[in-house]
């Protein structure tokens, strides 16, 4: 019994390192979490602190000229650069590609310095290398604010959700790796031309004045430093009581047109395009058809206001126009109808179309589909190339479908489209540039049959006025039925690597082509149903 005691204690030791032997695997599976969710934990914080560093205190305050501006960093899907100018609106630069973007805010105008720079003229010559200096200055602080920022938000919420100091340490130096490959992806995607097609959300009578003019458009980089310079200027103006913004002056080496589609009649497209002719001294108006809904006579009327919209108005037939609207515009002042290959000398410029060969609101008539358009199509080449053939080459050829317009390919260096209800900027393979612009009527009263209203499209085309070439476009979006916004955005043609294009006349503009998008075929597809 003695002996029996003396090994109790032992054997009571012994069970209990069994016991622990064999409960401890099992404690560690159930508790331990898995490593993707470990980790996947990790970046939550570190993103989710970052944020919150950036926004405490990831902003800089600094002077640009005479304007206190706030610059920020923000994270983004798609980067670029976004600067809010009030009252004028907002300028968005895609500027880069990188899960942040850069904001800045025009704060308010320093009117010790704009009263400096208004009572001594002289001083803006200097201003644009003052602007880029301030510029880089406060880019430079943004930079170490935002790693200050990011490190400290994140190994914050580290410490705070972890309660280690060494996985803190951890969040904080996996947020500065972080920001690091963001600041390399936005120094390898920089793009520098950006500036030359930005996009501007505010007012429309304001935006060719921040925009700038056609022949800046297609200048060199330095256009940045003028045009920022500009910018500021016409800010400081506007603040100034005794100034106003100066009028927009149109280059003289530039011819304007104005390209409208689809008005479907809506009656505020004439409005629109009167004001746009107004604003931006517009040489030509060029509609590719469907000005109408259903083509009856009694719609006519509808048609009167075009003698008075200020400029000369090409145009063709659409599918929802009858020969009877056709006629009825013949007969307008100020009005020129091509049909047919018919191509007339309007404000320096050959213009050459031809109408839709379907009326497609007649029930009665089988519509023939993609064939009579491409049909259409081929008289219409073979009429540019006997006008070629003449020593009269077309500048511009227009139909309404795309697929009468794209047989022109080759034939002509510009040719103008619809009927899709959406832009198309695509360079076709023989070197014509097809351009296929919105609804200006918004759709028209179809518009209401949606969930959204349809947007009201227009495009400004700026061509060289001795080569005709196409130096550059403003793309013109209005909010549809019931909305007040204005966006305008720039494009300029890159250069054609192609060598040498197949077209009669001078050549086109060259640029990389837009996607064309499904429904628009290529030269021989299968038949589509008209809209």
């Amino acid at each position: 019994m003695a002996a029996r005691a003396a090994l109790r204690p032992a054997y009571a030791r012994l069970l209990r390192h069994y016991r622990s032997r064999r409960s401890a695997p099992t404690s560690a599976l159930v508790h331990a979490p898995h490593p993707y969710a470990r980790a996947f934990g990790l970046v939550a914080v570190v993103l989710f602190g970052a944020w919150l560093g950036l926004l405490v205190v990831g902003s800089v305050r600094t002077p640009v000229g005479p304007m206190d501006t706030s610059m920020t960093l923000r994270p983004s899907l798609s980067g670029g650069t976004k600067i809010n100018v009030s009252p004028l609106g907002a300028l968005e630069l895609d500027s880069h590609t990188a899960p942040v973007r850069l904001d800045v805010d025009v704060d308010q105008l320093d009117p010790i310095r704009s009263q400096a720079l208004v009572e001594r003229p002289e001083r803006i010559n200097g201003l644009q290398e003052r602007i880029t200096q301030d510029v880089a200055d406060g880019t430079r602080e943004l930079a170490l604010r935002s790693c200050v920022a990011v490190v400290s938000g994140a190994t914050a919420l580290g410490l705070a959700v972890y309660r280690r100091p060494r996985r803190a340490l951890a969040a904080g130096g996996l947020a500065l790796a972080l920001l690091g490959a963001a600041g390399v992806s936005a120094y390898a995607t920089w793009n520098p031309k950006s500036v030359l097609e930005p996009k501007f959300s505010g007012l429309l009578s304001s935006a060719p004045s921040v925009v700038g003019n056609a022949r800046s458009i297609v200048s060199e980089f330095d256009v940045y430093q003028k045009e920022l310079a500009q910018l500021v200027t016409n800010v400081t103006k506007l603040y100034d009581a005794a100034s106003t913004l100066p009028t927009y002056q149109p280059d003289p080496g530039s011819m304007r047109v104005l390209h409208v589609s689809d008005i479907h009649l809506n009656p505020a497209a004439w409005e629109i395009i009167r004001s746009l002719v107004a604003q931006y001294r517009i040489d030509v108006i060029i509609d590719s058809g469907d000005t109408m809904d259903h083509g009856t006579s009694t719609e006519n009327g509808f048609l009167d206001p075009i003698s008075g919209l200020g400029a000369p108005y090409v145009w063709v037939r659409g599918n929802h126009d009858s020969q009877a609207t056709q006629r009825y515009l013949e007969g307008l002042d100020n009005v020129h109808v091509l049909d047919e290959g018919r191509a007339v000398t309007v404000a320096g410029l050959r213009v050459a179309g031809t109408g839709d060969p379907q009326f497609t609101p007649d029930r009665s008539v089988l519509p023939a589909g993609d064939d009579a358009e491409r049909a259409a199509g081929a008289r219409l080449a073979a009429a540019l190339g006997a006008q070629a053939r003449a020593g009269t080459p077309v500048d511009i050829a227009v139909a309404h479908n795309p697929v009468a317009a794209l047989e022109t390919d080759g034939e002509v260096p510009l040719v103008l489209a619809g009927h899709v209800h959406r832009r198309v900027n695509k360079l076709l393979p023989d070197g014509t540039r097809l351009k296929i612009e919105g609804s200006t009527g918004g759709g028209g009263l179809r518009a209401l049959e949606k969930d959204e209203p349809e947007k009201v499209h227009a495009s400004v085309l700026y061509l060289d006025r001795e080569t005709r070439r196409l130096q550059a476009w403003d793309e013109i979006t209005l909010g549809g039925l019931g909305l007040t916004t204005a966006e305008v955005s720039r494009h300029v043609p890159e250069e054609d690597p192609r060598a040498t294009p197949t077209v009669t006349p001078s050549g086109p503009a060259s640029g990389v082509p837009s996607p064309v998008p499904s429904g628009i075929p290529a030269r021989s597809p299968a038949p589509t149903r008209s809209p």
